[in-house]
């Protein structure tokens, strides 16, 4: 698989990575319903033999039980892959709560080491900029981390552009991890722009809309989901989007049978096309989803394809 260099860090990623929010499992807000830990570390084993060399995860993925099945995984293996996890979010009796003070931060990225059991998180990124006035302390204390060795490199995740100026101010960004897919493409233009323009690397999130456009999701199968698994309420997979949405992956499916990929591959594929875009983030919960997904790496569509997908969004926003 070829590698691009992530923004100012030198670091050469693989353009796909394996997401583990799914692998987090249920019993807390944005679960994914049941997950057996084994399935979890034997996908994470199967990727890294696929040559995926970058792992995302988050403390809150699981409340932590994501990192553990992340650490128990890579344990023992001489070569390991490049971790990258996100910090700021905080489970409550209220709820999930954004904590973006200094002292928590230092206690998260602490129990982050100890969870994944690695001396240095390779990129440690705030999850989400809330409470907004408190970013830049956030920020200063993972500059004052990176300095004592336990961060390699900082980056965000879910900032727009002003928020990310203000960082910049303090010390350079080295990466934005946003959503982005044929379903959510807000960030287009000055977001993706800004960061080509300040060697920001961008590691884009749910390119294939938390699974709505993988062309395995059935309105059965949605049916079957358990309660736990947060998509049955998701906008995206109830109506009136739900209808559009498959319909768009009959599109994916016509283009993928030009080139022998399947709907997710186009879907990822389309994702990675743009120049900014340094690598799409795949969820996985069993080896074989990583394996029909690993394709898109190297799936170049066409522009009869782009084309084809513009057409269709511009007939049914």
């Amino acid at each position: 698989m070829e590698v691009r260099e992530l923004g100012n860090t030198g670091m050469q990623i693989a353009p796909i990575g394996l997401g583990t929010w799914a692998i987090g499992g249920e019993g807390w807000a944005k679960g994914w319903g049941p997950q057996d830990d084994n399935d979890s570390i034997a996908t994470i084993h199967r990727a890294i033999d696929l040559g995926v060399n970058w792992i995302d995860t988050a403390a809150i993925y699981g409340v932590g039980h994501a990192e553990e099945v992340v650490g128990r995984a890579l344990k023992g293996r001489a070569e390991r892959p490049f971790v990258f996890t996100k910090g700021g979010r905080v489970a409550t009796d209220d709820g999930i709560q954004g904590v973006l003070k200094g002292d928590s931060i230092r206690k998260e990225v602490e129990a982050s080491l100890r969870r994944l059991q690695i001396d240095a998180i390779d990129l440690y990124q705030i999850h989400w900029p809330q409470p907004d006035q408190d970013i830049e302390g956030a920020w200063e204390a993972m500059v004052d981390l990176q300095q004592q060795g336990k961060i390699r490199y900082l980056g965000v995740s879910n900032f727009n552009v002003s928020q990310m100026d203000r960082l910049q101010a303090i010390a350079p960004i080295s990466s934005l991890q946003p959503p982005y897919s044929l379903l959510k493409r807000g960030i287009e233009d000055a977001v993706l722009d800004y960061c080509q323009e300040h060697a920001i690397g961008v590691i884009a999130y749910a390119p294939m809309a938390s699974g709505i456009l993988t062309g395995k999701m059935t309105r059965e199968r949605l049916q079957s989901m358990p309660e736990s698994d947060w998509r049955r309420h998701d906008s995206e997979f109830t109506e009136p989007r739900l209808t559009r949405n498959l319909a768009l992956v009959d599109q994916l499916r016509v283009i993928g049978a030009h080139h022998k990929s399947t709907p997710a591959q186009v879907a990822v594929a389309w994702v990675l096309r743009h120049p900014a875009v340094t690598g799409a983030i795949v969820g996985g919960r069993h080896p074989e989803q990583i394996e029909t997904i690993i394709g898109a790496a190297n799936l170049t569509l066409d522009d009869a394809d782009i084309a084809a997908l513009e057409d269709f969004l511009e007939k049914h926003p």
